[in-house]
Order: structure tokens, then C-alpha cells, then sequence
């Protein structure tokens, strides 16, 4: 049966993208179209990831290393040679839709990624993105929401939890690094089912330190100094989160 209005959604996902739903880096667009740069952008990102600067510091870092901003077709160059998630998300994503679980990507990563690849026909139709506004393409028109600050996630999801009146405990919060430490308090403080992708110990340390359980961890959990492993993470197939998201919303 359609469902409609605020009860057409039975629940929700909100998933960072990054090393939890795609291997690739949120910097890496920028890494690609200036190779030069691709050791500092990664050092930068494991300095916020790692809660040891801001995302707004990370974004400034950034801005004062590009020659100049990076245009659309550089982006479709990337997205073309590189685009890639991890195995089974694009079914996951469209099984969640096929059964009114709502969808939505909430990542440091740039606006302009997302806005390209939904354009290519590369996204699934019907998701929610919130992403950071450092790269965006004016005219390219989706469900957008901004990431300045790794506050913010928790901000968003709960703008859209309200607007589709879904409610918290129907809501699963997926992340992997201590950057989605906030997310993962404030789902905490409401009830939201709590799954680490690819967890790193960044986020382990995180949630040991304020008292969170880590309610369903998935794929590859890395230990202290233990090396990504990149091929691990590939032989995860993502479908398998289904039991978790029926258990939590009940049978779909």
C-alpha cells in the first residue's frame, strides 16, 4: 500500500558516506583533480575525523590550497573514473526505499559530489543529502541540506525526522570515525539504534569516553594501529544490514 504524507516513511537511516558507505574520502574529488595536494588533504582529514580540528578549520585549510575551485567538469571527471560504494548499497538503498525507510546521506563530503553523481543517475532516486556547501553546482536540484560543522548531522536529521514525522526510535544512525561522534551522542539521547561501518577506533574511543553503545557494528572493525584493509571492507555486502533495520522498525 503507498503511504502518504508524514506516515509514508516507517523509518529512517542516517549514514555518513565516507569510508562507511563508500571507500573513498570526501577530499578525494579535490585529490584527483590536483594529485599534488593529496597528502596534505589526507592529513587534514584525519585531523577532524580524528576530533582534533574543526570541519570549518579542515574546509578553511582546504580553500587556502586550491589554485581555484573546483569546476563541474572536474568533478564529472572524477565521479567517471572513480566512483564507487561499497558492495550491496545501492540495493540497500533502494530496498529501503521499496519498503518507506528514508534515506539520507549525511557526510562532511562536498555538496558538488552529490549533486554530479545524482545527475549521472549514479544515486538511487529518493534520498536525502546533507553534505558540506565548500563545492556545490547552483541549477543541480535535490534534497539538500548543509554539513559546516559535524554538529551539524545531528541538526539535519532531526529537520527531517520532523518533517516526514518520523520518529526517533525508528531512527538508525550509521558512521565509522570519531567525526561522527556528535551524530552518534545526540542519537544516543534519543533512542536512535546506533551502527558503525567500518568502525573505526577514532569513533570507539569516542563512544567509550561519553558512555555510548555502539548498538550494531558492521564490516571491518579496525583495532588501535591496525592498517585499512581495503579488500575486507569490499567482501562486506551491505544487504546484510536488512535483519538490523527490520529488527529495529519491526518486519517490513
Amino acid at each position: 500500500m503507498k503511504r502518504q504524507g508524514k506516515n509514508r516513511y516507517r523509518g529512517m537511516i542516517s549514514s555518513d558516506w565516507s569510508e562507511c558507505l563508500a571507500p573513498s574520502g570526501p577530499f578525494d574529488p579535490i585529490a584527483f583533480a590536483y594529485p599534488g595536494l593529496e597528502a596534505e588533504l589526507s592529513g587534514i582529514f584525519r585531523l577532524y575525523t580524528g576530533n582534533q580540528i574543526t570541519l570549518s578549520e579542515a574546509t578553511r585549510r582546504i580553500g587556502g590550497l586550491l589554485p581555484k575551485p573546483l569546476g563541474e567538469k572536474q568533478m564529472d571527471a572524477y565521479l567517471d573514473a572513480s566512483f564507487i560504494t561499497y558492495r550491496g548499497v545501492v540495493d540497500l538503498v533502494k530496498w529501503c526505499k521499496e519498503h518507506h525507510v528514508l534515506f539520507m546521506i549525511n557526510t562532511t563530503g562536498m555538496q558538488g559530489y552529490f549533486q554530479k553523481a545524482n545527475a549521472k543517475g549514479m544515486l538511487p532516486p529518493g534520498i536525502v543529502v546533507a553534505a558540506n556547501p565548500m563545492i556545490s553546482y547552483p541549477g543541480l536540484v535535490m534534497e539538500m541540506y548543509e554539513v559546516r560543522e559535524i554538529e551539524d548531522k545531528a541538526k539535519n536529521t532531526a529537520a527531517v525526522l520532523q518533517k516526514y514525522g518520523i520518529p526517533a526510535e525508528k531512527l538508525i544512525i550509521m558512521g565509522d570515525s570519531g567525526g561522527d561522534g556528535p551524530h552518534f551522542s545526540w542519537g544516543a539521547s534519543v533512542g536512535a539504534h546506533l551502527v558503525g561501518s567500518m568502525t573505526k577506533p577514532s569513533l570507539e574511543k569516542y563512544c567509550r569516553e561519553k558512555g555510548i553503545k555502539i548498538n550494531t557494528r558492521f564490516g571491518v572493525t579496525y583495532s588501535e594501529g591496525e592498517k585499512k584493509d581495503p579488500k575486507r571492507e569490499m567482501e562486506a555486502d551491505f544487504m546484510g544490514l536488512v535483519p538490523v533495520i527490520e529488527n529495529v522498525l519491526g518486519k517490513l
